[in-house]
């Protein structure tokens, strides 16, 4: 059977552009077990709790979720166990200067196939304030209002 081509999303942190700012995104394949891979196929994964942290050079996906393979017998994997991330040694190394100072956290934004091999994007996030997220939002609303009134221009409303 041939490996399929291009990138297949598999889970998405939505909630991570709201409650970070994001900086540096970094590209990072997974440490997988055969039912993992097969839970992930099927479309089943959740990244809502989930980080990144950097322990003795090694990077690890934490709390991540990604359900037991129905199928599974009792070599089934843990739902929430930890995965190591593969990074090359300047990318780990970028990673633990980057979260070195305080507030900053690496946080997983997609989970997704990319040409048969299991990859996850991460990014150096900041928290934002309540303030923050509500200017963000602010400035979004008035994005698309301005591209509405230029589109009802256009179209000689």
């Amino acid at each position: 059977m041939p490996r399929e081509k291009g990138r297949i999303m598999v889970a998405q942190n939505r909630r991570a552009r709201h409650d970070y700012h994001l900086s540096d995104h970094f590209e990072a394949g997974l440490v997988l077990t055969g039912t993992e891979v097969k839970s992930l196929r099927s479309g089943r994964a959740s990244l809502a709790d989930a980080f990144a942290t950097v322990d003795d050079g090694e990077v690890w996906l934490r709390n991540a979720y990604i359900p037991e393979y129905a199928f599974g017998t009792w070599t089934n994997h843990a739902a929430r166990r930890n995965r190591k991330l593969l990074l090359h040694r300047r990318e780990i190394d970028k990673l633990e200067r980057a979260t070195t100072g305080s507030g900053r956290t690496i946080v997983p934004l997609a989970l997704y196939f990319l040409d048969g091999y299991a990859k996850v994007e991460l990014a150096v996030g900041t928290g934002k304030k309540a303030w923050d997220k509500r200017q963000t939002i602010a400035e979004r609303d008035a994005n698309r209002d301005a591209a509405r009134e230029l589109a009802a221009r256009n179209r000689g409303e």
